[in-house]
């Protein structure tokens, strides 16, 4: 058990057997990350503040999610005079990114600074490469997890599908709320068919623009141009995809009203237009929906319709 900063402690699955070292270095809380329940480890009437996340040290667990909770409940015992201890089994990859997550969040470092200011501390702490990249993102979302993000958002997609299809289900919480079932001032997007809504602007995920022409050098086009663009948009599922989503790797979109070809799915991604590969890929194509915007005029609201 080391100290990385004041009341923040890192350690090992064995460190909470040691109670004279646990009360010398005065832990009060006991962040526990591990796929192993802590719990049998310590007395009943221990009276230490407790949390376990219960997560693997793969590449492919989410860690992200849960950092900002982490963060409050270390900041919880530092701001009442105590001290947390986080553990996971060997005290290198599931703990060392909790501790720098909180590093990063509590002195505004970027992820470089703050995993190196726990290395000099720790030597043999070493994240596993998706933990990583997940404390990459964590800092461009500026050390907040807004589950409203749109990079959020096709995060917790991209995890949903490298478990893909070992889910039985996919989360009911990763849906969209169908446009068509409220009433919102926010942009919407209808079938050009039929006119039924089908998603909110709040449920683009935008990609930075591909290569163009040159990603897609293995196919032998005659119509292959040097323009840049994205003829199709990419979204977060909606709820009335999925039925559509059940027990398949991949599938049409279809309007669910005219049933209508709007566009398809594939959890092992698809490549847009422009080039980027989108994984997994949620497209509707541009010239199959029209973005529909309310404007006030005079106190008035009018409909407007962009193809």
């Amino acid at each position: 058990m080391l100290l990385v900063d004041s009341g923040v402690f890192i350690g090992t699955a064995a460190d909470l057997n040691d109670n004279q070292g646990l009360a010398e270095a005065a832990i009060t809380h006991i962040l526990s990350v591990d796929s192993v329940d802590p719990g049998p480890r310590l007395p009943l009437d221990s009276g230490y503040y407790k949390k376990w996340i219960n997560v693997l040290d793969e590449v492919t667990s989410d860690l992200l999610s849960h950092l900002d909770e982490c963060y409050s409940f270390i900041q919880e015992a530092v701001d009442g005079g105590g001290a947390a201890l986080i553990h996971c089994q060997a005290g290198r990859s599931r703990s060392a990114t909790v501790v720098t997550a909180y590093l990063m969040k509590r002195y505004k470092l970027c992820f470089t600074e703050a995993y190196q200011r726990l290395k000099t501390i720790k030597q043999d702490v070493q994240v596993n490469r998706g933990f990583e990249e997940q404390l990459c993102l964590y800092e461009i979302l500026q050390c907040e997890v807004d589950t409203s993000n749109p990079l959020y958002k096709q995060y917790r997609l991209t995890k949903i599908s490298e478990k893909y299809p070992e889910l039985q289900q996919v989360p009911r919480e990763v849906f969209a709320a169908d446009p068509a079932q409220f009433n919102s001032s926010e942009p919407a997007y209808r079938c050009r068919k039929c006119r039924r809504s089908l998603f909110r602007s709040s449920s683009l995920l935008s990609h930075p623009i591909g290569e163009g022409a040159s990603a897609f050098g293995h196919k032998k086009s005659a119509n292959q141009t040097d323009a840049v663009q994205c003829t199709s948009y990419f979204i977060e599922p909606v709820q009335w995809m999925e039925q559509a989503l059940l027990g398949v790797m991949d599938g049409q979109l279809l309007c669910p009203k005219c049933r209508s070809k709007l566009g398809s799915f594939s959890w092992c991604g698809d490549q847009c237009s422009c080039g980027r590969w989108i994984t997994p890929s949620f497209q509707l194509h541009r010239n199959r929906v029209d973005e529909i915007r309310l404007i006030n005029i005079q106190t008035e609201l009018f409909a407007v319709g962009n193809g």
